[in-house]
């Protein structure tokens, strides 16, 4: 079988690389493909457009809260646009993610909570600094809607097509239903034919309310308190939760979760299988897609698309392994080494 994988440069168009052995690995008949980009999805499809149009709007500061992926997108976008950036995380979020959003010299502040409290107090703060626009927030439409990219070059790159059936991840919800409103804009206007593409969710256990809310048939999600490696997924009350749910139940899909153990298994997998070294919320996406196929809730001959939102370097201690002992750089101590491997 053939499977696709999908890598956005820094400011958008993900290319297309096909995968083999992960579909194989994870029974899937028919081609597979996921979108891997190696720098938060926001970067490239959302915050650009998003920083001028605040600049526009007279906002004199770009700002966030956010569980990694979004500081990271908002630090470099306010750098790019030249204004000021302040975002807010949870204190224990990865040391890799909090790294990679000082680097571009905004204000990070770290808030001692989970994202669900970091979101109130930004909230808070919206009402209270007229001239930040926090994009997640206050200015959320436009940043919202830039997530509908991600579904205009899958159908792009997949020859102005959809896929039958696409696994997303799902924090707050919002990348999921653009996607969907993606697709069925294009079919709206012509530009792909008119196919019914199922959608499905994925969670990990530990901050699951979408699919605890999805499997009791409920419309409302019931928040909960997050507890998961999986932090960029972790947010316990999700603001586009109920749409979600109606989006699945629409096209006939699910939302599902899976266990901390099972997204290292499935982070694993896809290093190992395709050299795609993705986050913890790839291995949630990946693991969920495994179940899926194991309940018979996915048709393994339908052309699938798994989205991959982010680079496995923010997320190491996951996957944290030690090197082995160092040996001399002498050939007969790498033959010793080689041998004592074999066996």
């Amino acid at each position: 079988m053939t499977t696709s994988v999908t890598t956005p440069s820094r400011f958008g168009f993900a290319s297309h690389l096909f995968c083999r052995e992960c579909g194989a690995t994870a029974e899937l008949g028919a081609s597979h493909a996921c979108a891997e980009c190696f720098g938060p999805l926001e970067v490239g499809y959302q915050l650009p457009p998003l920083s001028r149009a605040s600049v526009e709007m007279g906002y004199k500061v770009l700002a966030c809260p956010s569980t990694g992926n979004l500081a990271n997108a908002v630090a470099a976008a306010a750098a790019r646009a030249g204004i000021r950036s302040v975002v807010l995380i949870p204190a224990d979020l990865e040391p890799q993610k909090i790294t990679a959003t000082a680097v571009y010299g905004g204000t990070l502040v770290p808030i001692d909570g989970t994202y669900d409290d970091v979101n109130r107090l930004a909230s808070e703060l919206a009402d209270d600094r007229e001239d930040w626009a926090f994009v997640n927030v206050n200015v959320r439409p436009y940043y919202a809607e830039g997530s509908k990219t991600i579904g205009f070059e899958i159908a792009e790159q997949l020859g102005w097509r959809l896929p039958r059936q696409i696994v997303v991840p799902v924090a707050s919800g919002a990348q999921l239903v653009k996607i969907d409103k993606a697709f069925r804009e294009l079919i709206e206007l012509g530009l792909v034919e008119d196919t019914e593409s199922r959608v499905f969710g994925a969670q990990a256990t530990g901050c699951s309310p979408v699919a605890a809310a999805f499997r009791a048939g409920h419309d409302v999600v019931q928040p909960v308190k997050p507890a998961t490696i999986a932090k960029s997924l972790a947010i316990g009350n999700p603001a586009d939760g109920p749409y979600v749910l109606d989006v699945v139940r629409r096209t006939g899909g699910t939302v599902a979760d899976v266990s901390d153990a099972e997204v290292v298994e499935a982070i694993r997998l896809l290093a190992a299988t395709e050299g795609i070294f993705g986050e913890t919320a790839s291995g949630v996406t990946l693991g969920v897609l495994r179940q899926l196929l194991a309940d018979g809730a996915l048709d393994p001959g339908a052309e699938t698309v798994i989205i991959n939102s982010g680079d496995g370097l923010k997320t190491l201690g996951a996957v944290a392994a030690p090197a082995g002992a160092a040996i001399r750089p002498t050939l007969e101590a790498f033959e010793s080494w080689e041998s004592s491997y074999a066996e």
